[in-house]
C-alpha cells in the first residue's frame, strides 16, 4: 500500500492492517517481507530513533510497499514536515485535543513546502493559493495522509470540530492513554471505554474518516470494534510479541522440565 491508497482506505472503510516495528534492525525487513500487511506504524514519541535509522527505516518499509506512518513526539508541524522528508507516507500527531491543532497540522502534512504568513493566510480562510501553486501543491501532496491520536475526553469533547478540519484522513485511538484520562487505566473493557470508542468510531465513519487503533490488548477486542466501524489495527508490535510470545514458550518449558513457570500474565506495558 502506498500512501495514496492509505488515505483512500482511510476515507472508504477499507480494512487497513499493519504492526508497530520498533527495531531498526535491517533483517526485519526480510522478517517483515511477505506479510499480507499494508502499513508500518513507526513512534518516534515513544521510541529513541535518531533521523537516520527513521529515514532508513521509511525508505525501505515503502520499498516493500508497505505504507510507513510515523508518530511524532508532539503535534508539531515542523516535526511532521521533517518525518515527511525522511519519506513517511503518514504524520500521527500524538495527544490532540483541539481542531488548532490539526490545522496546524494540516499545513505542514497538506501545503508542503508553504510556510510563514501565506500559510497562515490559506489556513484562517482568509486568501486562497494561486491556480499554479494548488496545483503544485496537491500533487506535492496527495500522498501525505495526515492521522491524530485521539486519546484524551478533552478531544472527544472537541471531536466535532475537529474532524471538521479539511484534510484530516484517519483519528487514531491511543488505549492507555484513553483509558487513563478516563479515570480507568487499563480496563479496555469497562463500560466508559467501550462508549468513548463507540463515540470515536461513529463520529468519524460519519464524517468518511479513518479510524483506528493500535496495541489494543486482544485480537477479539480489535475484532468487536472492527465490526463497529473501525478500519485501520496497528497490531501489537515487534517487542510486544517477542515478550508475549517468548513469556509462553517459557511457561511451556518450565513446566514440561520442572522448572517454577513464574507469572501467567506478565505486566502490561504500553507504547
Amino acid at each position: 500500500m502506498n500512501g495514496k491508497e492509505l488515505i483512500e482506505a482511510l476515507h472508504s472503510g477499507k480494512m487497513i492492517y499493519g504492526t508497530l516495528i520498533i527495531s531498526p534492525s535491517p533483517k526485519f525487513i526480510d522478517g517483515i517481507a511477505g506479510l499480507d500487511i499494508d502499513c508500518i506504524f513507526i513512534d518516534t514519541e515513544h521510541i529513541p530513533l535518531d533521523s537516520l535509522e527513521l529515514g532508513w527505516m521509511c525508505q525501505a518499509y515503502r520499498a516493500l510497499g508497505l505504507a510507513p506512518i510515523v508518530r511524532i513526539p508532539s503535534p508539531d508541524p515542523y516535526r511532521a514536515s521533517k518525518v515527511l522528508d525522511m519519506g513517511a507516507n503518514g504524520v500521527v500527531a500524538p495527544y490532540v485535543e483541539t481542531a488548532e491543532e490539526v490545522r496546524r497540522l494540516r499545513g505542514a502534512v497538506k501545503f508542503r513546502p508553504l510556510k510563514g504568513k501565506k500559510l497562515a493566510e490559506i489556513l484562517a480562510g482568509r486568501s486562497e493559493p494561486e491556480d499554479a501553486l494548488a496545483e503544485y501543491l496537491e500533487k506535492r501532496n496527495e500522498a501525505n495522509a495526515l492521522i491524530v491520536n485521539i486519546e484524551s475526553v478533552p478531544a472527544i469533547e472537541a471531536l466535532d470540530e475537529i474532524l471538521a478540519v479539511p484534510g484530516l484522513d484517519g483519528v487514531l485511538v491511543g488505549p492507555n492513554d484513553l483509558s487513563c484520562s478516563l479515570g480507568i487505566p487499563t480496563q479496555y473493557d469497562h463500560p466508559d471505554f467501550e462508549k468513548a470508542m463507540g463515540v470515536i468510531i461513529s463520529k468519524a465513519r460519519a464524517k468518511n474518516i479513518g479510524v483506528g487503533i493500535h496495541n489494543c490488548p486482544s485480537v477479539e477486542q480489535e475484532i468487536r470494534l472492527a465490526k463497529a466501524g473501525l478500519n485501520m489495527i496497528l497490531h501489537f508490535s515487534d517487542m510486544v510479541m517477542f515478550r508475549n510470545l517468548f513469556h509462553q514458550d517459557l511457561i511451556r518449558l518450565r513446566e514440561a522440565l520442572g522448572g517454577k513457570a513464574g507469572p501467567e500474565r506478565l505486566e502490561d506495558k504500553p507504547i
